[in-house]
């Protein structure tokens, strides 16, 4: 099956680039763009994607009223510039299937977009280990005595709660990308929870990662 994106920005080269990088993939098509937010929402109320991008900043409405009126209905990413935690808080509790910076790159829009469509929520490695890194402000919490995670796993949850990138922690590693995507696989699965924020949130409530050593690795030279 083809993903159908509609793609909702005010800027053009950033729509064409969008566009682009995702009719690239086989199993994605953009059908339509926007300039505005009511544009977008008659689009997508016409044209019915499978996920709307939308960006926070546009004219007539902003994006976190675009994913206010379409979700949970259409599957909408906020895919933006501004990563401050108001925007992120009122699109996740608006219905957003995540939450991307735009400079996050190409791979991780991609991502993004499987994920909403997989019922997931994808938000940028940068948020989200700025905003679990506040669990660790109440103090230190004892590890559990057990835990179903082989020594490797818990290797791997350290650095998803640093951020790391499936291909990050393959390099830190020594794996491959797909062997760091079957490895979290698991951990959500013995875990119980949905996606890397819910191993990001169950590595600092139980302290396996620590204010120490929450780093985002896109900025370690």
């Amino acid at each position: 099956m083809t993903t159908r994106i509609l793609i909702a920005d005010d800027q053009d080269d950033i729509r064409s680039g969008f566009r682009l990088i995702l009719d690239s993939q086989p199993d994605m098509t953009v059908v339509g763009e926007a300039a505005d937010g009511e544009s977008a929402v008659a689009l997508a109320r016409e044209l019915r994607p499978d996920v709307v991008l939308a960006d926070i900043r546009m004219p007539r409405l902003d994006g976190l009223e675009v994913t206010r009126l379409l979700a949970p209905r259409t599957r909408v990413v906020v895919v933006t510039t501004f990563d401050l935690d108001e925007y992120v808080h009122t699109a996740l509790r608006n219905g957003a299937c995540g939450f991307l910076l735009k400079r996050s790159g190409p791979t991780l829009l991609i991502e993004g977009v499987r994920a909403a469509m997989a019922g997931d929520t994808l938000i940028s490695p940068q948020i989200t280990v700025r905003l679990l890194s506040r669990l660790a402000q109440a103090g230190p919490v004892a590890r559990p005595a057990t835990h179903p995670l082989t020594e490797r796993e818990v290797e791997i949850v350290r650095l998803v709660a640093r951020g790391f990138t499936n291909a990050e922690i393959g390099a830190e590693l020594f794996i491959s990308a797909g062997t760091a995507k079957t490895h979290i696989a698991n951990v959500q699965a013995k875990l119980g929870v949905r996606n890397r924020v819910g191993i990001a949130a169950w590595a600092w409530e139980h302290g396996v990662a620590t204010p120490d050593s929450h780093a985002d690795p896109h900025d370690i030279p």
